[in-house]
Order: structure tokens, then C-alpha cells, then sequence
């Protein structure tokens, strides 16, 4: 068994659901100390961090960024085999986390390895940030720490995310942005009363319904560069006693926006928030802003992934800004360039998540390479 796949073999065998870490940064920390690494674990609230970094001086500073946490594996008697006891059958490494992102994680670390072993004196700074809260509420991982790294005056240059980005093929696709993400909790006030006497009540159903079907046919713009245009998603929708003969008191609806450099947070705020007063609702709503959408246009980085991926892929990638969100959302705004470059993703959060074994043994050394061409 190759040093990559015994690796990710013993991060799968860490059931580091979100946001607990496992050990698996201890395990990673051990080995990038022994190649030369300087290892800070950050620890906020209940969520593991570690800021690994090699080098330093005036050049540019490169940042690998990996999550060690995984999302629930859900019926364990669905999966074919344990999802926290990997096993490889036909070629392929199954269990949670293999393609999302323990794969991704192994090869950084093996790649890192032998990057400072061949050149221990490399230009510029190396660094591999790794959080546990990912796949969770991410407010005390990367966003913490990008907090922190903008305090200490800390630059970032690049950013190369592990998450699985390849549709069909190792190295298909380069991720060189991604959408923002705006949710929203929104509880209309109505009156509750007899079915039989609607004028005696409110029906907040009825008074949200053409405010929430004005906003969800929008045509919010046209997409920006390669980024399609901002879409409007009621994700779930709450009200009534149970029984058919009560006007609800109250409704609430979950609602998202993924949204282009178009807009800001705020400004999709204000045009929701207007669309609701014009229908005269009564209503709370609260915000979360997942993330504000960031691109990486043409330059170093964006050129030398095209390349590397070029020539593991045998064509160009294609370069695209869709899927949802990963944390490079917190890294672009300290001034990185950003890209995604990781496994096949068709697996990922289901039963019997997977990853090629050839795949997971070419991902080292297509990261060595993408270090190789930006600070050997």
C-alpha cells in the first residue's frame, strides 16, 4: 500500500464527524514536524485548527487548505462496508471522508513531504491549514483563523483548496471561484383563527405567498465572467397546528441565495427585505452570511494550475466558478488568489463514498508539481 493511500486509510479510520477532529491533525502534525514544519494548533470553541508552515523571508507566501472534519455517514447498515473502517475493493478506497476530503488532505502532506525534502531552501513561505469545521456552521474554523492571520499581519499570496472539484476525471476541472451564499430565516406574523371565518384572522400563508413568488422569478442578473447568475431557493417552509381547520398564527420559510460579484451581502438584503414590506407582511427575518463570492482571475497561479492539470488530465481543465462554497471564501478576502484542485466528486455526502486508488496515488504528485512550478 502506497504512503498516500496508508495515510488516508488512517484519517478515514478517524470518525471525525463535524466538528470534532479526531486526532487527525495530531497524526498530520507529527509527520510535517518531523520534515521541518512549524506546527500551531488554534483551537476555538469546540473546532481544531492547525497552522503548519516551512520557510519564510520576503517571497511569496503559498497556503495548502484542507478540512479535517466529515459530514455524518448516515445509516451504517446502507453502507456496503463500515464508512469509519476503510477498505479498498476493485481499485477504489471507500469510507467517509475519502473523496471529502481526507483523500485531498493525505496527498498535501505527502506532497509537502517530499516538496522540502528536495527543496529545503524554497522561496517564500509554505503553509497547510487545516479546521475541523467545514462541513459544520464554519464560524471557528478558517473564518477564525483568517481573523487572526489578518491581525498578525499575516500575507497570503496563493491558496490551492483540496476539495474535490474533478467532475469525471483526475484534473478535468479548475475551480477559480465560487458563488457567495446568503441564508435567511424569515417568521411572518399572522392571526390565527376558524377556517370558517377568515375575516376574524390573518392567513400568513396567504399574505407570504405572492412575496415569496415575486422573489423566487426574479431574474436577479445575467451571470458575471464565468459565474452564472444569482438564483433564489425557498429550502423549506413551516406552518399550521396539524389540523385543517386552523388558520396558522405564523409562518416561517428558509430561504438561500447564491450569488455573483454582482452583488454584495447586504444589497440582496435590502432588495428581499423591500419585495416583503411592499406586500405589507409583518415579519422577522434574520441573515447569515455564509460568504461573500471571490475570483481568481488570469495570473500565476490560475496559469501554472492550468498546466500542471493539463498534463495530468491529457486536455485543459475546464475552468469554472459553480458548485457551493468551500472555505477559500475566507482566504480570498486577505488578498489570496485562490483555485480548488482535488478528486472526483461524484461520492461525496452519500452511502459508500469513494475514490479511485490511482486517482488518490497521482494526487502528491500533482500538488509537488503545482509547488514546484510557484516556489522551487
Amino acid at each position: 500500500m502506497s504512503d498516500v493511500v496508508q495515510l488516508a486509510c488512517e484519517l478515514i479510520a478517524r470518525p471525525s464527524v463535524t466538528p470534532d477532529d479526531a486526532g487527525c491533525q495530531a497524526l498530520l502534525a507529527a509527520r510535517l514536524q518531523t520534515a521541518g514544519f512549524a506546527c500551531e494548533y488554534l483551537r476555538f470553541g469546540e473546532v481544531d485548527n492547525l497552522w503548519a508552515t516551512h520557510g519564510g523571508g520576503d517571497g511569496p507566501v503559498l497556503v495548502l487548505l484542507g478540512h479535517t472534519d466529515v459530514v455524518p455517514p448516515g445509516p451504517r447498515d446502507a453502507w456496503a462496508s463500515d464508512p469509519f473502517v476503510p477498505e479498498v475493493r476493485d481499485g477504489t478506497l471507500y469510507g467517509r471522508g475519502a473523496a471529502d476530503m481526507k483523500g485531498s488532505v493525505a496527498a498535501f502532506v505527502v506532497a509537502l513531504e517530499a516538496f522540502v525534502a528536495a527543496h529545503p531552501r524554497h522561496a517564500g513561505t509554505l503553509a497547510l491549514l487545516l479546521t475541523s469545521d467545514e462541513e459544520g456552521d464554519a464560524v471557528d474554523g478558517v473564518r477564525k483563523v483568517a481573523e487572526v492571520l489578518r491581525a498578525r499581519g499575516q500575507r497570503i499570496d496563493w491558496c490551492i483548496t483540496g476539495e474535490p472539484s474533478s467532475k469525471a476525471v483526475l484534473g478535468d476541472l479548475l475551480r477559480v471561484g465560487r458563488r457567495g451564499t446568503l441564508s435567511a430565516t424569515l417568521a411572518v406574523r399572522g392571526i390565527q383563527g376558524h377556517v370558517a371565518y377568515p375575516e376574524k384572522a390573518r392567513n400568513p400563508i396567504h399574505q407570504a405567498m405572492p412575496a415569496l413568488a415575486e422573489l423566487a422569478a426574479r431574474r436577479w442578473d445575467e451571470g458575471y465572467e464565468s459565474f452564472p447568475p444569482t438564483s433564489f431557493q425557498i429550502s423549506n417552509v413551516h406552518a399550521g397546528t396539524g389540523a385543517n381547520n386552523v388558520i396558522p398564527g405564523g409562518l416561517q420559510v428558509l430561504f438561500n441565495l447564491r450569488y455573483n460579484p454582482n452583488w454584495q451581502a447586504a444589497q440582496l438584503e435590502a432588495e428581499c427585505d423591500a419585495v416583503l414590506r411592499a406586500h405589507g407582511l409583518e415579519y422577522d427575518i434574520h441573515w447569515h452570511r455564509g460568504g461573500e463570492p471571490f475570483y481568481t482571475p488570469e495570473g500565476e497561479l490560475r496559469a501554472a494550475a492550468r498546466a500542471v492539470l493539463a498534463a495530468s488530465a491529457g486536455m485543459p481543465p475546464e475552468e469554472s466558478t459553480g458548485g457551493g462554497t468551500s472555505d477559500a471564501r475566507f482566504i480570498a478576502p486577505l488578498g489570496a488568489q485562490c483555485v480548488e484542485i482535488g478528486p472526483v466528486n461524484a461520492s461525496i455526502h452519500k452511502v459508500d463514498e469513494h475514490v479511485r486508488v490511482a486517482d488518490l496515488e497521482a494526487l502528491p504528485g500533482l500538488y509537488r508539481a503545482l509547488l514546484e512550478r510557484l516556489l522551487a
